[in-house]
């Protein structure tokens, strides 16, 4: 079989589309490129729709934990706590045990598949690194900026959407891109998180794994797919640049804040 053959056959494999059995034996260097390509998509899937629905969810934690307003920044700062202060890994299971006694009682019985339910554990670990981020900017805002606006007579949302809310996402921007980085690479914990999915139509790790254990080579599949990962981030890095940019457009060139990405170890 041709690697162009193989690509046909397998390339959206994870989506359900092309062959539905795994190759067995006479893995090629093609087979594995092609089935953890296929799977990567499944974490590029969570990543983005993670960090689109925890942005949106972050910046109202942010807003509700800097409120006078004990109803509004007491369950910020616990929802915070509970995300960031115990391992992604666990909350996996956690949800999952949840979501399982949901599906018995016939309330929202998809969040037992992983498409779903680990998205959703994903959404608010995210959602609550980055609330923690944007509180950060919001405290660091110069005063003058503020003074400034309500010099010029801006109340209220007119204050926030022209002047707090741009300055805040300038100054959140490097260190958002760095959470955003690590959503990605935490995609991987799907994987064992006890999720299940549906046809074997796994992520790129399900197919890392598999030729790993067929081959009893791990030095192939797993070189593989950091490569596959190495490409995700140069391209979150990449588009998070190009915001950055235009976040710092009013700024000196000298002055604009660079990118630097500084992986986490332990979260």
């Amino acid at each position: 079989m041709s690697c162009t053959q193989t690509i046909m056959d397998y390339g959206l494999r994870s989506l359900g589309i092309g062959e539905r059995l795994l190759p067995k034996t006479d893995f090629t260097l093609c087979h594995q490129f092609t089935l953890i390509g296929s799977g990567i998509l499944w974490n590029i899937y969570f990543g983005v729709c993670a960090l689109v629905v925890g942005f949106f969810i972050a910046n109202a934690v942010a807003l509700a934990k800097s409120s006078s307003n004990p109803l509004l920044s007491k369950p910020a700062n616990l929802f915070i706590l509970v995300f960031r202060g115990s391992p992604l890994f666990i909350q996996f299971f956690l949800a999952y045990f949840i979501f399982l006694r949901m599906k018995q009682a016939g309330v929202l019985p998809f969040l037992t598949v992983a498409q779903w339910g680990a998205l959703v554990v994903l959404i608010f670990n995210t959602a609550a690194y980055s609330a923690e981020i944007f509180f950060g900017a919001l405290k660091s805002i110069p005063k003058g900026e503020v003074e400034a606006a309500e010099a010029y007579g801006m109340t209220g949302w007119s204050k926030f959407r022209r002047i707090i809310w741009p300055t805040q996402m300038r100054l959140a921007w490097p260190a958002y891109t760095n959470e955003a980085i690590f959503l990605f690479h935490a995609t991987t914990l799907v994987f064992f998180s006890g999720f299940p999915t549906w046809r074997q139509q796994g992520d790129a790790l399900y197919y890392a794994s598999y030729f790993a254990d067929k081959t009893f080579n791990p030095f192939v599949p797993y070189p593989i797919l950091a490569f596959y990962f190495v490409l995700v981030s140069l391209a979150v890095i990449g588009l998070f640049g190009l915001i950055n940019r235009r976040l710092n457009r009013h700024l000196p060139q000298a002055q604009r804040p660079r990118l630097r990405y500084r992986p986490q170890i332990i979260r």
